[in-house]
């Protein structure tokens, strides 16, 4: 590949990960940690970029397949988890709030009014929003043929520019000094800036980002695992590099935005209310009308992506019903509000982001492993169990019966367990064979 190829294959990586939804984060995690922003940030950026281009190069040094240790069914209900994750119980239903929050909330004068629907309260504005945003996205996926295509090669440069104004601009942002750490950000802003990591949900998207990006390389002639190890390492560290200046830079705006934040519920209001403070109202058109063609084109990826997964998967369910069904859960699910949906979606990650991580560390260490098969379900086993006790913790249950374990007030019970089985599994003698 030419320098060119490299760069292209890069800018596209980091276009795969920084979905709009992902501004949201950054920005409001940095007005709560305060003083204590950097320590978050540095968290952040592990479980944000760090983990998820460490799974494109596990995809890829494992040849395309993470789970081929794992039994078959496991494997499955492990993918099937995946794909309903960033699909339509929670990164689809968000690109609809987010279009919403960015592109058409700051427009609107009133945007109490409420509808009552089946004895649910639902915001009269957000239905509205999300149900046309889920319309179009609709017959986009069923029938996409080159027009996707088309906006996402104009959006995608277009969105990579505003992104870059918009953070050179934030170092020249005179704002208010950091105020005192709120929440978990007092005492522990790195553990919470891990977990709030895992609200990208980056790291489950790169291990089926990573199939994508080796088929695009073997379409280039380059089908030699060495080498396509070598290329997406390459495009990884241009990712990582744009994917920490975005974020490096929101984290300072939400610490410094100070009456910019006034009030906010989300990183979405810190975003548009500073936009509209620097660049006047056509700078918050021009904001509201990339990020929300951006969420409508990641909307129809990940709505056209978990249909074609289901119907290879069930061969009886057939694509363009998958797509209806699939579109109707994501704008149901998405008038739960973009704060309420945050919050419900952190204890299934934090019972989730550990498998996938585990999948991702057991990669690099599997050639020195004497019986992988065994030390893969070992390894994903303890990750599962530990991370399903952090969930119900993260969810409110009292499980104070756990205190004892490293970590587990700050969310991280799994971490210490796994390491260790992943030590043990080191040093298991090589399988029998009969």
């Amino acid at each position: 590949m030419s320098i060119g190829d490299t760069f292209g294959l890069g800018f596209m990586t980091f276009a795969f990960f920084l979905g709009a939804g992902n501004l949201i984060f950054p920005p409001f995690a940095g007005m709560l940690a305060g003083e204590n922003m950097p320590w978050a940030m540095m968290g952040f950026l592990i479980t944000a970029v760090g983990l998820p281009l460490s799974g494109l190069i596990a995809v890829a040094r494992s040849n395309g397949s993470v789970m081929k240790f794992l039994p078959p069914i496991i494997a499955t209900i492990i993918a099937i988890a995946i794909y309903i994750i960033i699909g339509p119980a929670f990164a689809a239903p968000r690109t609809g709030l987010v279009a919403y929050e960015i592109g058409v909330k700051p427009f609107l004068n009133d945007t109490s009014a409420m509808i009552t629907l089946g004895g649910i309260d639902l915001n009269y504005s957000q239905m509205l929003s999300t149900l046309c945003f889920f319309t179009t996205a609709l017959f986009l996926a069923l029938y996409p043929g080159k027009l996707l295509d088309s906006v996402g090669k104009v959006l995608t440069p277009l969105l990579i520019t505003l992104l870059i104004v918009l953070s050179i601009s934030v170092m020249f942002f005179h704002g208010t000094p950091p105020s005192v750490p709120t929440g978990e950000y007092l005492n522990t802003p790195l553990t919470k800036g891990i977990i709030e990591g895992y609200n990208t949900m980056d790291t489950l998207a790169s291990l089926m980002f990573g199939m994508l990006i080796i088929d695009i390389l073997k379409k280039k002639g380059i089908n030699d695992p060495k080498s396509q190890t070598r290329y997406l390492v390459r495009a990884a560290i241009i990712a990582a590099t744009g994917l920490a200046f975005v974020y490096i830079s929101l984290f300072f705006l939400g610490a410094s935005a100070g009456e910019l934040a006034n009030g906010a519920e989300n990183g979405g209001q810190i975003l548009t209310n500073y936009v509209d403070a620097e660049f006047g109202y056509m700078g918050s058109i021009l904001l509201s009308g990339v990020v929300s063609l951006a969420c409508l084109t990641t909307a129809v990826g990940l709505i056209v992506a978990c249909s074609e997964f289901f119907e290879e998967l069930i061969p009886a369910f057939s694509y363009k019903p998958l797509v209806v069904f699939f579109s109707i859960i994501s704008a149901i699910v998405a008038n739960v509000g973009l704060t309420q949906l945050i919050e419900v979606s952190i204890p299934v990650l934090v019972s989730i982001y550990p498998v996938a991580i585990a999948l991702v560390a057991i990669t690099y260490i599997t050639p020195k492993l004497n019986n992988p098969e065994l030390s893969h379900r070992i390894i994903v086993g303890v990750a599962l169990l530990f991370g399903i006790v952090d969930g119900l913790s993260a969810a409110g249950f009292d499980i104070h019966i756990f205190d004892f374990m490293p970590l587990f007030d700050q969310g991280l019970a799994w971490l210490i367990p796994t390491m260790i089985a992943m030590f043990t599994c080191l040093t298991l003698p090589p399988k029998k064979h009969k």
